[in-house]
Formats: structure tokens, sequence, C-alpha cells
């Protein structure tokens, strides 16, 4: 990794240095709530094998997260979970390994040293294939600070953690998995700090030029897997189907689905190897993630001629909710298209409620960019922490298909 990030470095700070160069580079704005996102410090965890007596835990892998694991008694053990640094958002992420010489049940108590419990305990014998861990062998305690679950060990290690572990790596996969679709092109649109690749995908059927434009985005903020999964969906059903009812034909669609690689990968809470919450870096672009995506946006879409109509920035968040803008922001794109899109999902899903939360324009957010930058339309599209895993592949495919009719109609 160090031999890589030495190769790569040189490449990021090249590219840094040609976009300030480049008249195709994103503006910089003042919102009413400036947020300082200059960089700041963070706690990097000791990665390591813990082991006490015949048991073991382990953060060696990316996404984990375990700042220590000492033994209380004979069956139950404390794991301590701190954040990056601190001010920060109460996303307390945890992931680790446990296994032991002898197969034995044991308790494993969260011990969060800033915040209070949010997750509950996903488990997996393969990294790969997840279930939520048993209401019964789970409990917080009363001040939250704190949550023990019971596991059955042995020598194969399980995986624990707070939402299913969808890292760099296997987010590169799901990626790739598209080279050889006509309609999909894959590539970088920068590096991060530590030399991770920034995903980039373009879906086309045809050329890219003088098409209306709809950019994807995931993951600014590490934990937020939920989302992560919708815009799955979204994007496997816009590949899928957009061929076959013409809307790529008309419509280009670009996605970054992995914002914050270097945050993932280090089982941070919130922030990026800057210290920094990327979704309050769109006013003047501090951190390099931040800025190498809003200029390739703004590249692309000026070298192609394309009108960008419609962002959607998905999250994770307490449950699902959808965070539009209200009638104080003016002249969008795509007039009344939110609203539209918002009834077709209700009625989609049969709804009693699509949890529409309408807002202005106060911080430096990825939603406040678009209009700023595009005039976009924007919704931030939140999915939350524990909704049932096969009804968010059907939510993401439901608004796919909605979004996708309505543009349809619309152009």
């Amino acid at each position: 990794m160090i031999e890589q990030l030495k190769l790569r470095l040189p490449y990021l700070a090249i590219i840094i240095l040609l976009a300030a160069c480049s008249p195709n580079t994103a503006k910089k704005h003042r919102y009413p709530n400036q947020v300082d996102t200059s960089t700041r410090p963070i706690d990097y965890q000791v990665k390591k094998i813990f082991t006490v007596g015949d048991v073991s835990a382990s953060n060696d892998f990316p996404a984990a997260r375990l700042n220590n694991f000492v033994q209380v008694n004979d069956s139950t053990y404390l794991a301590t979970i701190s954040p990056e640094n601190i001010p920060i958002n109460e996303s307390p992420w945890y992931a680790f390994k446990i296994w032991s010489e002898t197969a034995r049940s044991v308790y494993v108590t969260l011990q969060y040293t800033e915040h209070t419990h949010r997750y509950d305990p996903k488990v997996s014998r393969d990294g790969e294939n997840w279930s939520r861990l048993d209401s019964l062998r789970f409990t917080v305690s009363a001040d939250t600070t704190k949550a023990t679950m019971q596991l059955d060990i042995g020598t194969d290690p399980i995986w624990v953690a707070a939402q299913e572990i969808q890292d760099h790596k296997r987010v590169g996969e799901w990626v790739a998995g598209f080279k050889e679709n006509d309609f999909v092109t894959v590539g970088e649109a920068g590096v991060s700090v530590q030399g991770r690749s920034m995903y980039y995908m373009n879906i086309s059927d045809g050329a890219y030029e003088n098409k209306p434009t709809i950019v994807i985005m995931s993951r600014q903020h590490p934990p937020e897997v939920t989302g992560y999964l919708a815009m799955k969906a979204f994007v496997e059903t816009l590949i899928s189907e957009g061929g076959k009812n013409g809307f790529l034909k008309k419509y280009r669609v670009m996605i970054y689905p992995l914002m914050n690689p270097d945050g993932v990968d280090l089982g941070h809470y919130r922030h990026n190897t800057g210290g920094i919450d990327q979704n309050r870096d769109w006013a003047r672009y501090n951190q390099p993630e931040t800025s190498q995506v809003a200029n390739h946006i703004v590249s692309e879409t000026n070298m192609n001629n394309n009108e960008i109509v419609l962002g959607l920035d998905f999250h994770s968040t307490y449950r699902d909710v959808y965070y539009t803008f209200d009638e104080s922001v003016k002249n969008r794109t795509i007039p009344g298209f939110t609203s539209e899109w918002l009834l077709r999902i209700k009625k989609g899903l049969n709804l009693d409620d699509i949890n529409e939360q309408p807002g202005g324009i106060r911080a430096p957010t990825s939603q406040g960019w678009f209009y700023k930058q595009f005039g976009a339309e924007h919704i931030t599209y939140e999915i939350g922490d524990e909704t049932p895993r096969d009804f968010i592949r059907v939510k993401g495919e439901v608004s796919a298909k909605a979004m996708m009719d309505i543009l349809l109609e619309m152009k």
C-alpha cells in the first residue's frame, strides 16, 4: 500500500494542478451557513489481531473499526469503538472479525468513547453474505453508550459489522462487472489522498454529446451502506431498462458510486483522511476527493455540451426520507419533476407517506452545489439504517423506472 501511494501521489498532485489551471473547473460558491473544510488531523487505528486467551479479534482488513479488545470475565469481552476525530456526526461504525481456538459462546460489549449506539449488528461467515443478528442476542444499555451481543464462535472467524461491508475493492468489482456492457463506460474521476481510485461510470446509448444529463453519487459518508445498496439497484435498473425504453438514447447518466474511498476502507464514522465531512465541502473544494469529482463533472459536461438537469445523492439515515428543494429555490431545470417523481414512487410502492422534507439552500452540500453550479434539480435520497434489504432493492428499481418515464415524457 505504501509503495502504491508513493507512485500515485505525484499523479494526484498533477491532476489537482491541471484542474486549477483549466477553464473547465467548478465555480466556488457561498452559502448562508458556511463550513470550514480545511484539513484536520485524524487518529488512525492500529491494525492488529487482539488475542486474549483463546479468543482473538481483528481489525486488519478494509472497512474495519476496532480500537481495542480486552477481556472482562470468562465469557465477556469489551470492544472499544472510537471515531477518527471529533466533533463528528453520530454514526459510530464498527467492524471486526472474531474467533476462538475452541467452540464457545461469548458476549462482546461495544463501548463507544464519544457517542451512543446506532447500528444493529450484522454478521457473516464469509464477509459477503450477511444477516442481522437475532434481537434476542443483542441488548443496548439504558444510556445507549454500550451494546452487548452474544456470539457463537469457533476456529473459523465470524465477521461482525454495523452494516454489510462494501469496501473499495467490492465497489470496484461491481463497477468492473459492467465493462462489457454496450451502454456503460467505466473509468476513474481521480484518486483519493491514499491513492484509491475514484470510480466513475458513464451510461449512454451512443454518443454523449448534447444529451441532458443526470449525475448520481453515493458514499460521501462511509457507513451509509443502505443508500449505496439503493443506488446499485437504481443504476442496474437504468442499465437494464434504459436501452429498451429509449431513455439512454436521449439522456446521459454519470455515476460516482464511492465518493469517500479512504474513509470507507479506514472504517471511518463520517470523514475522509482530511478529517472533513465531504458533504460540507461543496463551496471551496478544500478536499481533493470533492475537488476532483466537481471538476470532472464540469469538464465532462462542458466538453460534451451537456445540460445537467438532475442530481441524485444517495445517503443513509435513521429512516427513509427524500430531501428536496422548497419553493424558495426558483428556476430549476425540470420544474415539476420532483413532485411527480415522488408521487409515482409512492404509488408504485403502495406507501402511505413518501416522507419528503423540502428545504432551501443553506449549507455547502452537494444538493446546494447542483443548483448553484448548474441550476439543476436535486434530491438527496436517504435510506433508513435498518430498512429491509429486499425493500431497498425494489425501491431503487421503482424509483429508476419512474424517473425514466417522467423524463421521457418531459423532454
